[in-house]
């Protein structure tokens, strides 16, 4: 048993059909829980809610303990990347279709936040990526991803050549599309679409994923996540480098992306009984043809 949440924050997926009433109801149940509510400021602006407090991501990370994201993925990615830095324990209640992420039903709220409140939960870690893009000896971006971070040609050019290094040892020139390197979370993204192995959470690696390779013997490699990627290109017009939802567009020749481990995790919290086996099976319909 963990100890008892205390402050809640509350962040929706803004301008989401139907929201609003259920973060009002999600709040009004931590409150008979004892827990103080405070709403994400953008959320409580798109929403209209003014009943709870509103502080932006980094108050959150100063005054809360407990973080509940109300949407998919894509705004847990967002949400889980600012608030790592302050080991902020988050929950995912997805209003549509089960997450890989998002994994709490508005439905479940009640039932799976009552015991979760008072500490009574599973925990996992997950890994992130930090990468830079580098053009003549300085840096020009940076950013955190949770899922991945994706070198690919731009919309309307033919393929790019990358030159990858790991730490200072030269491993392949590719020409592709593009390249993804994925942690485990993002294993079952588009690294998965691209032909990739999923990798359990709790691997300590991450997973380089060409995306349509020129030569077929290009093929998907898992890497320990000790060393440092090295990305450069070589070849092709109008690349761009996208760090989850983060991007940076028209890389040049000899711009170089770098990507290593964070040092922050993304702390998830779920109900007890909660598996990565069962959620895998779940979206990836293993359970199809069993009687």
């Amino acid at each position: 048993m963990g100890s008892r949440f205390r402050h809640a924050a509350l962040v929706g997926k803004q301008q989401a059909e139907g929201i609003r009433p259920v973060l009002e109801e999600i709040a009004a149940y931590l409150h008979e829980q004892g827990l103080q509510v405070s709403l994400e400021r953008g959320t409580a602006a798109s929403t209209g809610i003014d009943a709870h407090g509103a502080l932006t991501l980094a108050e959150i990370g100063a005054a809360c303990d407990l973080t509940l994201v109300v949407g998919g993925d894509g705004t847990m990615l967002g949400v889980g990347r600012e608030l790592a830095r302050y080991d902020m324990p988050l929950v995912g209640i997805n209003q549509g279709r089960l997450g890989f992420i998002t994994d709490i039903t508005v439905g479940q709220v009640r039932e799976a936040l009552a015991p979760l409140v008072a500490g009574d939960y599973e925990e996992e870690h997950r890994a992130m990526l930090e990468g830079e893009v580098w053009r003549d000896g300085a840096r020009i971006f940076e950013g955190l991803s949770m899922n991945d971070v994706v070198v690919s040609r731009g919309a309307t050019a033919g393929m790019v050549e990358l030159r990858i290094d790991i730490d200072d040892e030269f491993v392949a020139n590719l020409r592709a599309d593009g390249l993804i390197i994925a942690t485990p979370t993002g294993s079952t993204a588009y690294a998965l679409s691209a032909g990739g192995p999923i990798l359990h959470p709790g691997i300590a690696g991450w997973v380089l994923v060409p995306i349509a390779s020129h030569t077929l013997s290009n093929r998907p490699i898992v890497l320990p996540d000790s060393g440092e990627v090295r990305i450069s290109i070589v070849a092709g017009r109008d690349a761009s480098a996208n760090f989850d939802m983060q991007a940076l567009a028209s890389l040049q020749h000899g711009d170089q992306i770098r990507v290593r481990r964070s040092a922050h995790c993304v702390r998830f919290v779920h109900p007890r009984g909660w598996s990565y086996y069962a959620t895998l099976r779940r979206k990836l319909r293993w359970y199809e043809g069993v009687v």
